[in-house]
């Protein structure tokens, strides 16, 4: 059974400027999102902007965006194929009330000035 879905998008350019202040990037990433998204094959800022659109679908997904938890609560990585997989903290599952063994499936895409992605939450 579908418990939510979720989508986002957002501007790579204004992902670009607000990381490179550092307080947002400590705010809403965790140290080992940051590596990743620095270290991969496209420009850290698409990565950064795919990362945040993720976390923004899934805050939509659990219906509740922001409210109880900040995005480093959800942690964006990827399997040994490259797909995202997603990590909510305990602090979500506690304000939430959302089971532990829910199922989130993310597709995050970008292009040259946006990048998307989309939550489905399944129980």
């Amino acid at each position: 059974m579908i418990l939510g879905i979720g989508t986002d998008i957002v501007e790579i350019s204004r992902i670009a400027k607000v990381v490179s202040t550092g307080a947002f990037l400590r705010k809403c990433y965790t140290n080992a999102e940051a590596d990743r998204c620095n270290s991969a094959g496209v420009t850290a800022a698409e990565n950064f902007a795919g990362y945040f659109a993720a976390k923004e679908s899934v805050a939509k997904a659990l219906g509740t965006g922001f409210r109880g938890f900040s995005p480093k609560d959800i942690e964006i990585f990827h399997d040994e194929l490259g797909k995202p997989i997603v990590n909510l903290s305990e602090k979500i599952i506690k304000n939430t009330g959302i089971a532990k063994d829910v199922k989130i499936h993310i597709s995050i895409s970008h292009g040259k000035e946006h990048a998307v992605a989309m939550a489905v939450i399944e129980g």
